[in-house]
């Protein structure tokens, strides 16, 4: 891979991301880098959809990196996986095999295709307390009332992206940004992709999967272990849901059916997030998710092949 030294796959949840990334990685002696802000977490398999075994093809087991790297109850945040995404990738080209990133967290992704130096200020919590009891238009007046900082970047439309914006102007103020030498990365991007039905179809079917696989189970003993409620409220989605349940917010069948809901909106959100990096101007080839997976390795081989010629 002379022209590109980086695979990416991405796609919503329940897409098949790793089944493919895995596939390749068997074809063109790759490792696996996870894009997946929640799998670096041990002890929380089933409600992150870890899937380990899938990892297992042809009698071998593809290296993966960023997988069960912190405890549960950790705080991880885009600069730290953009550090560990880089010592990955160096690992792995030192060897002379290729990195294929998987995952779905497109806010990861799109930090290391955009160099987004932002990345690297601190989280200013007292500060966020702060500007959290403003409405939208107050802090979208608040930031563009500082004539320092351009607001064009922003998206006004959402809150939290108004507020670390607000953040970020607050420590530029007093600090400067120091410029860290990062091995260039020359991506080829494919997405998967679904009907909407078909997506929603796949995840009801695999969180009833992972209920008979004990994912209420697995909850209640990071509870039990002291990670605390609020910890696995942030985690969002299953872990949210379930310690709501545990409190006997929910019905068993209602918790089924909020969660199964919850994660088809999630789903919507990552799709929606590509689709802005597209308008960024980062082109995703895409593939039909619903295609045989030995099908679409031939494809994402050819199409890499294709690009090297």
């Amino acid at each position: 891979m002379n022209q590109h030294n980086l695979i990416i796959i991405l796609g919503a949840t329940a897409s098949g991301k790793t089944k493919l990334a895995v596939k390749v990685a068997d074809a063109v002696n790759g490792e696996i880098i996870s894009a997946d802000s929640r799998q670096i977490f041990r002890k929380m398999d089933i409600g992150t959809g870890k899937d380990l075994q899938e990892y297992h093809i042809n009698g071998k087991t593809i290296p993966h990196h960023l997988i069960d790297i912190l405890a549960p109850g950790e705080r991880y945040h885009v600069d730290a996986f953009k550090n560990d995404f880089y010592q990955a990738f160096e690992t792995i080209t030192k060897k002379n095999k290729i990195p294929i990133l998987c995952g779905g967290t497109g806010m990861y992704i799109h930090s290391l295709l955009q160099n987004q130096t932002f990345t690297a200020i601190p989280v200013n919590q007292p500060l966020r307390d702060q500007l959290n009891l403003l409405s939208k238009e107050a802090l979208i007046s608040k930031l563009q009332s500082d004539k320092s900082q351009s607001s064009d970047h922003v998206d006004l439309s959402s809150k939290k992206r108004l507020i670390r914006a607000l953040e970020i102007a607050e420590y530029l103020k007093d600090n400067k940004l120091e410029t860290v030498e990062r091995p260039e990365i020359k991506p080829i991007i494919f997405g998967l992709k679904n009907e909407v039905e078909v997506t929603r179809a796949k995840i009801l079917a695999r969180l009833d999967q992972r209920f008979k696989a004990g994912l209420i189970e697995e909850v209640a003993q990071l509870l039990k272990e002291g990670i605390s409620k609020e910890i696995l409220v942030f985690y969002g989605l299953e872990y949210k849901f379930i310690v709501n349940y545990l409190d006997g917010l929910f019905t068993l069948d209602e918790l089924k059916l909020k969660l199964g809901t919850a994660i088809c909106q999630y789903a919507k959100r990552q799709n929606t997030f590509f689709r802005k990096m597209e308008k960024d101007n980062i082109e995703i080839i895409w593939l039909d998710a619903s295609a045989p997976t030995n099908l679409l390795q031939q494809l994402v081989i050819e199409k890499v092949s294709i690009n090297e010629n």
